[in-house]
């Protein structure tokens, strides 16, 4: 679970930078990587 939480939060950290620097590409992909973290942090509290 901690391993899930640096993730999420290194991918929120580097989508921030991506849309300060304009690169919107690249933002995207950070939010859709926060999103699959998020999703696996649900899972394991759910079981």
């Amino acid at each position: 679970m901690i391993d899930l939480t640096n993730k999420y939060e290194i991918a929120k950290q580097s989508s921030m930078m991506f849309m300060q620097n304009g690169q919107i590409s690249a933002y995207l992909q950070a939010l859709l990587e926060m999103n699959k973290y998020k999703r696996l942090m649900i899972a394991v509290v759910s079981n």
